[in-house]
């Protein structure tokens, strides 16, 4: 195999995680001897004013980015127009690349899989959908469109059309899988493969005695619950913060998100009316320091969307116990990340709406001992042993060198 093509309108530095996996990707498969180019989009995919290289080589990856390509996420109009200018664009950058063996594409935009089934026949070559979220699934789901929608049932036909033309595709969890096999996509080109954690340095925890940021915000003598990284509606995190009003006299609890997301103004707001003084809000942080920041928590909280099960796959989870930290999860039992805690036992789940539940498990973790806490962690660790950055880029690369032929 030669030569690479990777459509994708997010992508490094941009944090988010569709991006982080691309590249991580892209540079193992430039480690196996094949020439990977990438086109993505200039501006940032939540923040357009965020504005990257429009050309470099990024760990042996040739990275094109395109202008005018990103308008933001906030509305379901401005997220189509973005979609649709890049992949006016990428259409022309991809059919003028050369020697090209294969084409991978994922679901940013939604609609990338169209120019990844146009640019397999042009090219004649296979494409690779790497399946990370579904639609109109997740539209309807959010309560964005009516199932019966003009615009929902003509996604649909062409979701099935891009799924049944692809030469692999793959996705990140058995219910995802489920879903996809459900309309109609062969089995036997369905494969299911979980995201791996971005940052490999992960894998070794700072202890809280030796960590920087635990000291720079003054967290010392704080039980800190996190939520980091993108904060979507779609996945409540209220239950959990009506527990955190009900235990406002303990001083030790600290609810700590970082971050952005469409969601988090409505969380703000909610600690503004309340007048919560256990929640902080703190921005992105650097990668460089992702390490520091997920280790400074004790519990991470990860929530998922009772409706977006087989839809979306929330990753925070690999995160956490990257970093040896238990889970906090509202959400519902049948799910992936139920499925990691319940596994390894390193985390405890609540129902979305049962505020007592949330308390007695806030009240669970604020009685353990520094003993327990670690034992939570030990589990953890071992749970992120079964989702090895290396192992999984690995089976990655090969699926694609094999639908290359």
């Amino acid at each position: 195999m030669r030569t690479l093509l990777i459509v994708s309108q997010v992508y490094v530095p941009d944090p988010a995680a569709v991006g982080q996996h691309l590249h991580d990707l892209a540079s193992a498969m430039v480690q196996r001897g094949v020439r990977v180019r990438v086109v993505t989009s200039a501006a940032g995919y939540a923040d357009p004013t965020q504005h990257y290289p429009r050309s470099e080589v990024r760990d042996g990856v040739q990275i094109t980015r395109l202008p005018l390509s990103s308008f933001g996420k906030s509305s379901l109009v401005s997220r189509v127009a973005g979609g649709s200018a890049f992949l006016a664009q990428a259409a022309l950058a991809g059919a003028l690349t050369r020697e090209l063996d294969a084409v991978l594409v994922s679901t940013s935009p939604p609609m990338a899989g169209v120019l990844g089934e146009a640019l397999s026949r042009l090219k004649r070559v296979p494409m690779i959908y790497w399946v990370m979220d579904i639609n109109p699934d997740q539209v309807v789901a959010s309560g964005r469109l009516p199932a019966d929608a003009l615009a929902v049932h003509a996604f649909e036909r062409m979701n099935r059309h891009i799924l049944g033309a692809a030469a692999r595709v793959v996705t990140l969890d058995p219910y995802m899988g489920e879903r996809l096999v459900q309309k109609g996509t062969d089995p036997a080109r369905v494969t299911v493969l979980p995201p791996w954690q971005p940052i490999e340095a992960l894998q070794a925890p700072v202890p809280h005695a030796h960590n920087p940021f635990r000291r720079e915000h003054g967290l010392a003598d704080k039980l800190v619950v996190m939520y980091s990284g993108n904060c979507s509606p779609v996945h409540p995190v209220d239950t959990v913060l009506a527990a955190a009003e009900r235990l406002q006299q303990d001083p030790r609890l600290l609810l700590l998100f970082i971050g952005g997301g469409n969601g988090l103004p409505a969380v703000k707001q909610f600690v503004e009316q309340r007048r919560l003084g256990n929640v902080r809000f703190l921005p992105y942080q650097p990668h460089a320091r992702l390490r520091e920041s997920l280790s400074a928590a004790d519990v991470h909280l990860v929530s998922m969307g009772d409706a977006m099960v087989g839809i979306v796959h929330p990753s925070k989870i690999y995160g956490a116990v990257a970093v040896g930290r238990p889970g906090l999860r509202p959400g519902p039992e049948r799910c992936h990340i139920t499925d990691v805690l319940r596994a390894h036992d390193c985390g405890l789940r609540v129902d979305h709406g049962d505020v007592d539940a949330a308390e007695r498990a806030l009240r669970r973790f604020l009685a353990m001992s520094p003993l327990e806490l670690a034992a939570y962690g030990d589990r953890s660790l071992q749970a992120a042993r079964h989702h090895d950055a290396h192992a999984l880029q690995t089976r990655m690369c090969e699926l694609i060198e094999a639908a290359a032929g």
